[in-house]
């Protein structure tokens, strides 16, 4: 009789490939599945999952864990979510390569793009390295609880062959451009999943500059992407306003046929981007009608900001009366904020933007003054939420101007109240133009931004909402298939990347795994914590219903809580499942 590490017995099996449900075991041994369906034998650990949901492990290819990762071993918030790999490196921001004396100048940038507290960075990292191969070899020696990937990111690139020469709109010489490419090919052949570019007005350093390669030309790029090429595999991802003189499409399709490695970009309704989302869609189809293979990244709800008194924005931000409290205490904040005299005196203000970036003027009045695109976060806050739920609509219904409505809201909680504005992904008021696009196979659930946007967003809980909202509680509209949702956000991102050797329960995959009590999942209510580094703040979210989440066959949580276990790693280049069953 055969003796297994862990079997997971009786469970609704959905094995990440589509197919239809059903009930078995699955049988784990050094770290592989070896068999599934009805499993005799005995193991060292049983897990009965009757009556729940088993999964694969979710993969979320769109992070931003490059800091947090060589110091946290539990990699939370993704990790409480049933995320067993992410891959980070994301959006052209990153810390390898890293010549001595950038390493303050890289931690700005990824502070200003991606809204992690520079202070956290600063104390968390050790910068072992100032290569890329040196960066993943720093990654290597701390164990996780899950798996990490990453690309190589343009701006560290360009800033360690530029050096002081890298500023907004610097063109590169071909040496340059040759240097560049070298340095990708390096990171790739070492074990990069792939390189990432911005190209957004949106993401700027901290000190307000485009990020390098915003403006980079098509030249450079195709040239990167050759790089790769040569290294044999890898991922080319952007952001992108998708600036139509930019012709982002013609390059994009040129760079994928003529290397036949898969470009991925971020595809939302955003009022940065010149194409709507149809058309990005639509464009993307004709070149690969063409024969390239463009892949388009999609958020699964409204890209939002959630909006605190101690977040990193909220609709009083440029009232005067806010900026002479700005830089105190919180607990004299909350004082002040509490105090009915000097709540009357910010509320007859008006706002100052004379200190506001211009370019970003729509999103600045929105947060402002965007009552109507505002919506109050309540214990059960539904994320498509509708008109009626918005801070103008409670405010008019509770006889009270709507400023009022929203700054009472923030006190709530003794100053813990959150509104949300979706400022992507909710042009329409509904969600109901994504699900055409969940069921495409040009397109993959992503754009988490886990381990990100730490005051503003909490989007790594997306596979939770996803199963929530997308296959069990919609009401504003259709839903998806569990087979559907669990495909996407497992065997469809994983194999993007070309982990094939995870997302999918058969054997000789990965023991990726989760246990899932559908009926009890639900998410949390996001609360900020100081917990980074240097007391660093991010929004956090936790969720109900994961029974058990395993990773590499060793249990990581359980009922929600990290057991201690860390046997995630490194991943190096894409990886290829052993496809036999073992012998019983």
């Amino acid at each position: 009789m055969a003796h297994y590490d862990l079997i997971v017995r009786g469970g609704t099996i959905v094995d990440g490939t589509g197919n239809e449900r059903f009930t078995g075991d699955v049988a784990i041994r050094d770290g592989l599945i070896v068999h599934v369906g009805e499993v005799s034998g005995d193991a060292a650990e049983e897990i009965d999952a009757t009556g729940k949901l088993v999964t694969p492990g979710f993969v979320d290819i769109h992070t931003h864990y490059d800091g947090q990762a060589t110091w946290d071993q539990e990699m939370a918030p993704s990790s409480w979510h049933g995320v067993t790999t992410v891959v980070m490196g994301n959006c052209g921001v990153g810390f390898a390569p890293a010549a001595p004396d950038r390493h303050e100048w890289l931690i700005g940038l990824m502070e200003g793009v991606e809204d992690i507290p520079g202070t956290a960075l600063a104390e968390g990292m050790s910068w072992e390295w100032e290569t890329f191969p040196e960066y993943l070899n720093a990654l290597e020696k701390l164990p996780r609880t899950v798996d990490v990937g990453t690309h190589v990111p343009h701006g560290a690139v360009r800033a360690y062959v530029l050096g002081d020469r890298e500023q907004p709109g610097a063109v590169p010489t071909d040496e340059d451009i040759e240097a560049m490419g070298n340095i990708v090919e390096e990171g790739v052949r070492a074990g990069a999943l792939g390189f990432s570019t911005s190209r957004t007005v949106i993401h700027k350093s901290v000190d307000g500059e485009l990020v390098p390669g915003t403006t980079a030309t098509a030249e450079e790029l195709i040239a990167i992407g050759r790089a790769m090429a040569r290294a044999g595999h890898g991922v080319f991802e952007m952001a992108s306003d998708l600036k139509r003189e930019w012709d982002e499409f013609g390059w994009m399709g040129k760079l994928s046929r003529e290397t036949g490695l898969p470009v991925t970009f971020a595809a939302l309704q955003s009022i940065a981007k010149e194409l709507s989302l149809d058309e990005q869609i639509s464009t993307m189809r004709a070149e690969n009608d063409n024969g390239a293979n463009i892949v388009a990244q999609i958020a699964l709800r409204g890209n939002g900001i959630v909006m605190a008194w101690r977040g990193t924005v909220h609709p009083f931000r440029f009232r005067p009366c806010w900026m002479a409290i700005d830089a105190l205490p919180w607990e004299e904040q909350k004082a002040k904020l509490l105090d009915p005299a000097f709540k009357a005196q910010m509320l007859a203000e008006s706002n100052d933007f004379t200190t506001a970036p211009k370019d970003i003027a729509q999103l600045v009045f929105a947060i402002c003054l965007g009552w109507k695109l505002q919506f109050e976060m309540d214990e059960d806050f539904d994320y498509e939420p509708d008109e009626d739920a918005s801070i103008q609509s409670r405010a008019e219904a509770a006889g009270m101007d709507p400023q009022e409505y929203a700054y009472d809201l923030l006190c709530r909680d003794d100053g813990k109240g959150f509104i949300y504005l979706p400022i992507l992904n909710y042009a329409d008021g509904n969600l109901d133009f994504l699900e055409p696009l969940q069921n495409a196979d040009d397109t993959v659930n992503s754009l988490s931004d886990g381990g990100a946007h730490c005051g503003t967003i909490c989007d790594a809980a997306s596979p939770t909402f996803m199963l929530q909202h997308w296959v069990r509680d919609r009401k504003r509209g259709g839903r998806i298939s569990l087979e559907n949702a669990i495909k996407r956000q497992c065997q469809d991102t994983a194999r993007l990347y070309g982990l094939e050797d995870r997302g999918v329960i058969a054997p000789g995959y990965l023991a990726d795994l989760n246990v899932i009590d559908m009926e009890q999942l639900k998410l949390g209510k996001p609360w900020l914590a100081f917990d980074l580094p240097a007391g660093g703040k991010r929004l956090l979210q936790k969720a109900e219903g994961y029974v058990a989440t395993i990773k590499t066959g060793t249990v990581t949580f359980r009922d929600g809580k990290w057991t201690g276990a860390t046997p995630g790693g490194l991943i190096r280049g894409p990886q290829r499942a052993e496809l036999a069953e073992a012998a019983e």
